[in-house]
């Protein structure tokens, strides 16, 4: 159950599989050349998993920010990004790699054999304490422990931000305010008796049409000032709602002219519509 134990068969794994792939003609096998490279990509995915419970375990207050990660595009942060940051720093190490800008490569490069120093480090001194005594983290561990964090952090950083265009400052606020906006319109659907606490609780599936057409509305009256606000320009607005700006401008122009029992009575229905 000791992580340090844990790490040193996940190395070992690790270890194994880049022989057999150094020791194999990818030529003359290509399926089995594949194969290895599956198994590789599996065990490194897993050591670098255990790697993350120690420093959980073993630095959590030291470690290094991923407040960064917020800007990312969410297709990024499905599955093993971590793998995948280490693979591109191996591939840019090699100069295999030609998705990034030669401007930003010189610096991806520098930062990636850093990276990829700074991790070899990390498994020798574990491998080491995982043999010696597996149930402490000495300081020079703790040390190494974090360098490797801050590296891996200001790569991925850096790498992710030559491929993609991150999320400005502007565009994170905006999405912050879709957010305030749901909140208050769930809230005040509860209010109102649109929904029932029982129906949240229990995930019902129809609140993922119903909370969105209902956030709309409030985001057009109650909330005319929010992030729905008519009042700027479509560039203004966050990226999920300005290609409908004519649309929401329609929308707000009809909903103007309804009474207040109208508007209720169209909330209601919306609740229940597909």
């Amino acid at each position: 159950p000791r992580l340090l134990s844990q790490f040193f068969f996940a190395d070992e794994r690790v270890t194994r599989v880049v022989a057999e792939i150094n020791g194999l003609d990818a030529e003359l096998d290509p399926q089995q050349y594949l194969v290895l490279l599956n198994q590789l990509h599996l065990s490194q995915a897993h050591l670098l998993t255990v790697l993350e419970q120690i420093m959980e375990e073993c630095i959590p207050t030291q470690r290094h920010s991923r407040d960064y990660i917020v800007k990312f595009p969410e297709e990024l942060l499905v599955g093993s990004l971590g793998n995948h940051m280490l693979f591109a720093a191996e591939c840019l190490l090699s100069g295999t790699f030609l998705e990034v800008e030669e401007a930003d490569r010189v610096q991806l490069r520098l930062q990636a054999r850093n990276l990829l120093r700074s991790l070899e480090l990390v498994r020798t001194v574990l491998r080491e304490q995982s043999l010696n005594e597996p149930s402490a983290y000495p300081e020079p561990i703790q040390a190494v422990l974090i360098q490797f964090d801050q590296l891996f952090a200001e790569f991925e950083l850096s790498y992710v931000s030559s491929l993609v265009a991150v999320k400005s400052p502007e565009e994170i606020y905006r999405q912050q305010e879709i957010i305030v906006l749901f909140c208050e319109t769930v809230e005040r659907a509860l209010r109102l008796g649109y929904l029932t606490q029982d129906m949240i609780d229990g995930y019902e599936p129809l609140l993922m049409f119903t909370i969105p057409r209902l956030a709309i509305i409030s985001g057009l009256l109650v909330y005319p000032d929010g992030p729905l606000s008519l009042e700027q320009t479509p560039d203004q607005m966050s990226r999920v709602f300005s290609p409908f700006y004519n649309l929401l401008k329609k929308i707000r122009d009809l909903l103007q002219v309804l009474s207040p029992e109208e508007v209720c009575q169209l909330e209601r229905s919306l609740c229940t519509a597909e």
